[in-house]
């Protein structure tokens, strides 16, 4: 079964953002038996939907119990959250890797400019250090595709990696410096090395190794040690084929096929465009396994489709994404 939408996911123009939305519903309404299940039970009339807010968003729980896939087939990789001993992961059952690629390498590039222009520090050791990670597949394909000799992997290295970076920054190569928090905080805090020409990005996740921290104190740390003006961070999970990107202050923006929307705590079928909420996130990217998906992050839109991380609601799972919390 291929979708005959694929095709135009990663070319939507805004003025087809809807329709395309739309029809991807339909599509995994008809195909994906978990979703569709949950669009029954919630007394969801698939042809009364007309608006992109009507549409069910399917709870992220979900993805820990059940298989959320459109059809059958055998899947290229399983990705699998990261969490506690306590608690039950998710996982993403991935038909076509090519479209994870494709989406994350667009999404990078329509930010960042060409991959191939930047040398990447990717310091994330308690990714590494277990399997199915979609962030480790991201960056190791960001990696390769940089084609620099210093690109690489790093876990608790500080040293070799506080080195290369007074390299890097002499030679006034761009660089990016990816890392969970926790273990940029640990790097921060050890050394101290003004950044000229490298971008300090965080991808959340304190994970339980660390005191928890705003992002605002994890941001004031980093720009302390490294002389930066701002942080980058991206927003990304598990569950989701597509990242939306921060360069200051913790305001996201997503690639134009993903997009987000506000459902009221107390009522999850009350969705606005603005305003503070729950995050509920699109990504047509995720066309074999459900598109819309009610997060269990609190955010704050704003009228340009940007949006803040506010934190995450008090019943929901500590995961290794988007834990940081917002003062």
């Amino acid at each position: 079964m291929i979708c005959e939408f694929e095709h135009k996911i990663f070319s939507v123009k805004p003025g087809d953002f809807t329709s395309l939305a739309l029809d991807i519903f339909r599509f995994q309404y008809r195909h994906n038996p978990v979703y569709r299940s949950f669009a029954d039970m919630v007394s969801t009339d698939v042809n009364s939907i007309k608006l992109v807010e009507q549409i069910p968003f399917l709870p992220i729980s979900f993805f820990k119990t059940q298989e959320v896939v459109c059809g059958r087939f055998e899947p290229e990789a399983v990705f699998e959250s990261s969490g506690t001993t306590q608690t039950i992961n998710s996982r993403h059952y991935i038909k076509d890797l090519s479209l994870y690629q494709k989406s994350f390498l667009q999404g990078f590039e329509l930010f960042y400019g060409p991959v191939k222009d930047w040398c990447i520090l990717a310091l994330l050791p308690s990714y590494l250090e277990r399997k199915n990670s979609s962030l480790v597949m991201m960056a190791d394909v960001l990696i390769k595709l940089s084609a620099n000799k210093h690109s690489g992997f790093y876990l608790y290295n500080h040293e070799e990696l506080f080195r290369l970076l007074e390299k890097l920054e002499k030679a006034g190569q761009k660089t990016l410096l990816l890392g969970v928090s926790f273990a940029l905080l640990d790097f921060a805090e050890k050394y101290t090395l003004p950044l000229n020409h490298t971008i300090v990005m965080e991808t959340g996740g304190m994970k339980g190794r660390r005191e928890e921290l705003t992002r605002e104190q994890v941001h004031f740390i980093i720009k302390k040690s490294f002389g930066v003006a701002n942080v980058h961070s991206e927003y990304g999970m598990t569950e989701l084929l597509s990242q939306a990107y921060s360069k200051a202050d913790g305001v996201f923006n997503c690639p134009p096929w993903m997009k987000i929307v506000l459902r009221d705590e107390d009522d999850p079928f009350a969705i606005s465009g603005s305003g503070t909420g729950v995050i509920n996130i699109i990504d047509l990217a995720n066309i074999y396994s459900c598109s819309f998906i009610a997060s269990d992050d609190a955010g704050r839109l704003h009228a340009d489709g940007s949006f803040e991380v506010l934190g995450r609601l008090d019943h929901s799972d500590i995961r290794g994404c988007s834990l940081l919390t917002v003062a």
